[in-house]
């Protein structure tokens, strides 16, 4: 089954993109290069995803394209519109939110996907578990990385412990959410609802199986 054709929610994702990207641009163009340069990484990483999924011959939901395009918008616009310090600390638990959602749909999307090519077999708790160590795993990493750029730039994005402990916490509280998303559907019994996610991209051209009844020579002329 080849992909269905792109619903309009894509245009979405491209559009976050976009401004993701015109965002860098604006950085780079009023001197901000350091800046612009995480803005640009920020539109590689919201764009690789979607062409990893296409190499590996998978759809990717338009959902968690979206999804990522949020993530990394909400992110680039904390620090290039300064809303981390103007709507501080709330935008930044609300970043911390939707990405450890984002990272949860993904895990529990790998899990499904592993498990329907036969590579693996998961349990319904072990999806679960595997949602929560995947998304308060990036949620760590991220906060190692805020440390580290403190410590080599001396940036500020870290304020304290109390700020790491929150962010963490509002980690897990992303993850748990797609959690229990995913143990409710795989009670159901519903993973069917999600065939449509793991169908192969077409590769241009139809099985000659699928293609039409051969043509009789005698009949055509």
């Amino acid at each position: 089954m080849a992909c269905p054709d792109p619903p309009r929610g894509i245009y979405l994702a491209y559009l976050l993109q976009g401004l993701i990207l015109l965002a860098a641009a604006s950085c780079i163009l009023a001197g901000e290069y350091f800046l612009g340069l995480a803005a640009t990484s920020a539109f590689l990483l919201a764009t690789a995803p979607a062409l990893m999924a296409r190499n590996l011959r998978f759809c990717l939901p338009w959902e968690i394209n979206v999804l990522i395009a949020t993530s990394f918008y909400i992110h680039v616009m904390g620090h290039v519109g300064e809303y981390y310090v103007t709507f501080a600390p709330y935008y930044d638990k609300l970043a911390h939110l939707v990405a450890s959602v984002t990272v949860g749909l993904i895990a529990l999307f790998l899990a499904l996907l592993a498990e329907r090519r036969g590579e693996i077999r998961l349990t319904g708790p072990a999806i679960v578990l595997f949602i929560l160590t995947s998304t308060l795993a990036a949620g760590a990493i991220w906060e190692i990385y805020e440390f580290v750029v403190d410590q080599a730039f001396g940036t500020g994005l870290q304020f304290g412990n109390t700020d790491t402990m929150l962010d963490l916490i509002f980690d897990l509280t992303g993850g748990a959410i797609v959690a229990v998303f995913a143990a409710i559907v795989l009670a159901r019994g519903e993973e069917d609802r999600f065939d449509r996610f793991f169908a192969e991209p077409s590769s241009g051209a139809e099985p000659p199986e699928i293609a039409g009844d051969p043509i009789d020579p005698v009949h055509s002329r």
